[in-house]
């Protein structure tokens, strides 16, 4: 596809160059990563590195985990713990 001279492109062309560039940006990535994933195999503490790796993601799930699976408390008991706090102060 050759870009003419004042010609704009359509929506679907726009989408069609989106989506070609990402898949580009995509398969070089993809082969950085194979090449820096060859080079770690060839390395005499590939067990040391693995174990830190997973040491890693464990630290990292857990942060996730510690940052959306708790459920705040609700707004209501927030206030009526406020409301108990300063009843039981004097603060009627």
């Amino acid at each position: 596809m050759t870009r003419e001279e004042g010609r704009r492109e359509s929506l679907d062309e726009q989408a069609l160059l989106l989506v070609a560039g990402l898949a580009d940006l995509a398969v070089s990535t993809l082969g950085s990563a194979v090449g820096t994933v060859r080079s770690l195999l060839r390395r005499s503490d590939a067990a040391e590195l693995a174990a830190q790796a997973e040491q890693d993601l464990a630290a990292r799930g857990r942060l996730v985990l510690d940052r959306y699976a708790v459920v705040p408390p609700a707004h209501l008991e927030i206030l009526a713990r406020q409301a108990l706090a300063r009843k039981s102060a004097g603060e009627d």
